[in-house]
């Protein structure tokens, strides 16, 4: 079912009550959101697809609202029963009675679900919607819940079986965020193996970086489709969006997340949520794009977004996009960049971040798109990779630790070491005495540790446990 109606009147909050979570950002600002964002409703023992779309003007020619205008023809086009959301509050409007020709011209199931009827005195301002043509009207409350299970009732009632999400196409659009509710922890849980890895059913792959760098473009260049809306305009991504699709045989999961500002920066509401739901996603993912726009350089705010990702204990892959412009498609009569020149000044900026691959690329022209899958696939194997502890016993034994410069208060003698878990890969020290360890001596054991083992593109933790010492320490 596809949520369509002009903007600011409740067409996302109706989509979070019917999928029961905050899925899609609610403010009181209009137009808040732009692309599609899909989500599950579950009601008397069925199940069934819904997308929320953004507000609709349809004869506004700028450049977003008519992009919006086509991420909601494909919902359409996708959809088996259509839901159209007027404020009932308001007077009707001149974009209501053009919404509602348009969809009583697709011939399919249609409803109106006269929202803000908070109620039951309410209910009869609803019938003055009548003139708009549509059969099916719903008084409803979105934020209470007002008439929410009639409408669902009658929509229901329509679906063809088809649309029911049990029969979803593998990576099609609609089949991305339907799954989250679908798919308990436990079902994507990592799974054993006997070589060294622990395998996993879903790679979450979180798209992070700056606003208009190229985020949306890569997602859409990766997906092959036209996802996601792709603008000039700084900060065109608000909801996060997110596509499935299967490489190589592994199933990803692309988020593409609102360009992250500092705190400063953001002055509406709507960015501001943008950013705390773009932080949120990062957490939940496995590999985290970090996206550089190449004709800006590397920036402090490059930086704080991938401590971001380092913290959080986020596999990461640096990808530097738009890095045409500033070589073959330069016109500001400067010399192509250097591409080891560039890497030696963003390691330095980006230091913390000395084991994550570096990937050039043109999103827009479609260049090294490739390399940027088969990298993720790489990391997010090697996040998962456990080391046996004979092994790790054995790697011990080949280090000279003399060669670490640790002030001599710092040192400590390392009996044994295991590996405690994966994802990030996360090593137990048991050691003569507890300490912290020296920044130094971490450094030093960790790139032992990556020079025996890879785990390319992942942090590594580090902790210390004296062997006399209860589990608590």
């Amino acid at each position: 079912m596809a949520i369509i109606g002009r903007p600011n009147v409740g067409k996302s909050t109706l989509f979070n009550r019917l999928v029961g979570r905050r899925r899609s950002i609610v403010g009181d600002e209009p137009g808040i959101t732009r692309d599609r964002i899909y989500g599950e409703v579950q009601w008397a023992g069925q199940t069934a697809r819904v997308v929320d779309t953004g507000g609709i003007i349809p004869d506004d020619e700028a450049e977003i609202p008519a992009e919006i205008f086509r991420q909601a023809r494909f919902a359409l086009e996708e959809a088996g029963a259509v839901i159209l959301v007027v404020d009932g509050r308001t007077e009707l409007a001149a974009p209501d009675l053009d919404l509602a020709r348009l969809l009583l011209r697709t011939g399919k199931p249609l409803f109106l679900a006269v929202n803000k009827i908070d109620t039951v005195t309410m209910d009869a301002a609803a019938e003055n919607f009548r003139q708009l043509g549509i059969r099916n009207v719903f008084p409803v409350s979105a934020e209470h819940g007002h008439n929410i299970g009639d409408l669902l009732d009658a929509v229901f009632a329509v679906l063809p079986p088809e649309t029911m999400s049990d029969t979803v196409e593998e990576g099609s659009d609609a089949a991305e965020e339907a799954s989250d509710i679908r798919h308990s922890p436990s079902d994507t849980a990592a799974k054993p193996r006997t070589h060294g890895e622990s395998e996993q059913g879903e790679i979450r792959v979180a798209i992070i970086g700056r606003p208009n760098v190229g985020k949306s473009t890569l997602l859409n260049a990766l997906t092959g489709t036209a996802r996601a809306i792709v603008s000039p305009v700084a900060g065109t991504t608000r909801d996060a969006v997110d596509e499935v699709m299967r490489y190589k045989e592994h199933e990803l999961r692309l988020i593409d997340t609102a360009g992250i500002r500092r705190k400063g920066k953001t002055e509406k509401m709507a960015e501001k949520l943008s950013v705390v739901m773009a932080r949120r996603h990062l957490q939940t993912a496995d590999v985290a794009l970090l996206v550089i726009d190449a004709t800006q350089g590397v920036t402090s705010s490059d930086a704080t977004i991938g401590g971001y990702a380092h913290e959080s204990g986020r596999s990461v892959v640096i990808v530097v996009n738009k890095w045409d412009l500033v070589t073959t498609g330069r016109t500001d009569g400067k010399p192509p960049a250097d591409r080891a020149i560039f890497e030696r000044q963003l390691r330095t900026v980006l230091k913390y971040l000395s084991y994550a691959p570096v990937l050039f690329i043109s999103a827009s022209e479609g260049r090294n798109i490739h390399r940027v899958l088969d990298t993720v696939l790489k990391v997010a194997a090697e996040r998962r990779k456990r080391i046996s502890t004979g092994q790790m016993n054995r790697f011990l034994e080949r280090i000279d630790f003399q060669r670490a410069t640790v002030p001599m208060a710092k040192r400590i003698r390392i009996y044994y070491m295991t590996q405690a878990g994966v994802a990030p890969p996360t090593f137990v020290l048991f050691t003569d005495r507890a300490v912290v360890l020296h920044f130094s001596f971490e450094r030093f054991l960790e790139n032992q540790i990556r020079s025996a083992f890879g785990f390319a593109g992942t942090p590594i933790r580090l902790k210390v446990r004296a062997r006399n010492a209860p589990a608590s320490h």
